[in-house]
């Protein structure tokens, strides 16, 4: 190989290595989570919103997708390779305008529907921000995982990139895009290459007799004590 032709090779393997970032990898093979795009009027996409525009509806997605990957910067920190927090931050100041915009959106959906989820009635800012507030806590209660937190976890850290990279007023785009497999990544899952499970087999291999009156000082079985010695076992016929 010449010199030319191994740079050349290096180079091809570095833009393959740039092409897909590395991140922590739990099982040989991950769950498949994907699921089509979503509107945020489906069943479990978003906390419930009775009488909402499409346009409510997309600033509660994009609003429940923030929340998730807040959620993920915080349960997440056991795998620093999946970069949560760092991701969640750049997040956040790249693209505050339009999460600003969609508070407000849902701020004045809350006010001009009175007892619309929450537990405070009547119309005007202070239910708007009453009603919001609820909304945000029933939001992030659904996302705190713990049995499904692997899949959760690279599920939310893969979003995170690509919502990192998304040019700025599109992440209600992504939210739609992505958001029902999110929701799935909250169902347990394991391995998918290769199937496992615990089983009790029959017979158990014995485990040697340690108590003290069995043993004399020179480390000696007392037979006469302890009967015939139970070890080793004997070899399966």
């Amino acid at each position: 190989m010449t010199v030319r032709q191994f740079a050349a090779g290096a180079v091809l393997a570095a833009a393959v290595a740039a092409a897909t970032p590395a991140t922590a990898q739990f099982f040989l093979q991950s769950h498949d989570f994907s699921g089509g795009t979503v509107k945020g009027d489906e069943p479990g996409m978003t906390v419930p919103l009775p009488g909402a525009t499409s346009a409510e509806y997309k600033a509660a997605l994009a609003w429940t997708m923030r929340s998730a990957l807040n959620l993920a910067a915080l349960q997440c920190q056991f795998e620093p390779t999946l970069h949560t927090v760092e991701t969640y931050n750049a997040i956040l100041k790249d693209h505050d305008a339009e999460f600003d915009k969609d508070q407000a959106t849902l701020q004045k959906y809350y006010a001009r529907t009175p007892g619309a989820g929450r537990a405070t009635a009547g119309k005007g800012s202070k239910a708007g921000q009453a009603g919001f507030d609820q909304f945000g806590t029933r939001t992030y209660s659904a996302f705190a995982v713990v049995s499904a937190q692997y899949g959760f976890c690279q599920t939310a850290a893969a979003v995170g990139r690509e919502a990192l990279f998304a040019p700025r007023g599109t992440f209600g785009d992504l939210a739609e895009r992505r958001m029902r497999q999110l929701r799935n990544s909250l169902v347990p899952a394991g391995e998918e290459r290769f199937p496992y499970y615990l089983t009790r087999t029959s017979t158990l291999t014995p485990l040697p007799r340690l108590d003290a009156q069995c043993w004399n000082k020179k480390s000696e079985w007392q037979a006469g004590k302890c009967g015939a010695q139970n070890w080793p076992p004997a070899a399966a016929g």
